[in-house]
């Protein structure tokens, strides 16, 4: 109740009741003792009055003490509707750890289901939330996903963040920031980024550029590396040795082995560096000897590749002895069809 209102009716009240009874009661005096202490001669009605006022008082100390309660009470539920705010802006934002303490029980449910869920926001989502700190966080992923750059400085996000990987991403494309810058200052952009820059890089970058970055090199940077190997445009000059420095950057399997032959097949490497290339790494793994034999093969070196045929196990490489035999016979079928 609204103490204003309530001090009003009391007030009213004590004045009609006084009235009463001075008007239609009596309008005698008298005196009493409180606690052996006398008290002053008062009109009948005062006395009448007293004890009300004193109800009024303590009812209105009762009021005010549980205002104070439970504004305290509010404050929480405001703190804590804060803090859940926040909470989902984090969430949003891809934040990995959230942590935070809620005092009223209900946000303590809210709180511990956010912060052990994954949350995301709808891609084609327009409408406001009528939260500014919400709809704010909302405009900027969405701005993100549009190739747009935008400000996250104020959110401290880890390098390893996707929005901050996506973000980053679109400053690249836009060209705000060069494929080395990125890579000369690698601690600050996640490993994922640095390596889609350098497989970007690797097109028209120079050997000693390619080789200083080679830690994020990738088969598809790797690719791209061997591709240029005396090409028409961006021509690339690498020996079989640094070739292999790179080949021992990765994991190859058999099938990479193929692939990297098909290309340099492709591609413009003299075919004596391409047999040297493919023995050392025959030599060195009997992964690789598939696409070793796949280039004597797309080389006419049909001797050495025979020899090789010859002293293997039966049930090895049965697709190039399967070519073979198809060629002793006079058919003519490309060696691509056997890999």
């Amino acid at each position: 109740m609204n103490i204003k209102r309530y001090t009003v009716a009391a007030l009213i009240w004590m004045g009609l009741v006084g009235w009463y009874v001075y008007a239609y009661v009596t309008q005698g005096s008298m005196s009493i003792d409180l606690f052996g202490i006398p008290m002053p001669s008062l009109l009948i009605a005062i006395w009448i009055v007293i004890p009300i006022f004193v109800l009024y008082l303590a009812s209105v100390a009762h009021m005010i003490f549980y205002s104070i309660v439970g504004t305290f009470r509010l404050r929480k539920y405001e703190k804590d509707y804060e803090k859940f705010i926040n909470a989902i802006v984090d969430a949003y934002l891809g934040k990995k750890e959230i942590h935070y303490t809620f005092k009223t029980e209900r946000y303590k449910l809210l709180g511990a289901l956010l912060q052990n869920s994954i949350v995301y926001p709808k891609s084609d989502m327009v409408e406001k939330i009528n939260n500014e700190k919400i709809d704010k966080v909302l405009e900027l992923i969405q701005k993100i996903k549009n190739g747009e750059v935008v400000d996250l400085k104020p959110y401290n996000l880890p390098s390893d963040n996707e929005l901050m990987i996506q973000n980053e991403r679109n400053r690249y494309k836009k060209g705000q920031i060069s494929a080395e810058s990125i890579l000369s200052n690698s601690t600050k952009y996640d490993e994922r980024l640095c390596k889609e820059v350098y497989t970007d890089y690797v097109k028209t970058a120079p050997l000693s550029g390619i080789k200083k970055y080679k830690n994020y090199l990738t088969k598809e940077a790797l690719h791209r590396i061997l591709s240029r190997i005396n090409a028409d445009e961006n021509i690339l000059e690498i020996s079989n040795e640094e070739i292999l420095e790179l080949f021992a950057m990765l994991e190859l399997l058999k099938k990479d082995y193929i692939e990297i032959a098909t290309i340099l097949s492709k591609g413009g490497m003299i075919p004596e560096q391409r047999i040297k290339l493919f023995e050392t790494l025959s030599e060195e793994n009997d992964d690789a000897m598939d696409a070793y034999l796949y280039t004597l093969y797309d080389l006419e070196m049909i001797a050495p590749a025979n020899a090789i045929l010859d002293n293997s196990q039966p049930n090895e490489y049965q697709n190039f002895k399967a070519y073979r035999a198809l060629k002793e016979c006079g058919q003519n079928f490309s060696i691509d069809m056997f890999i």
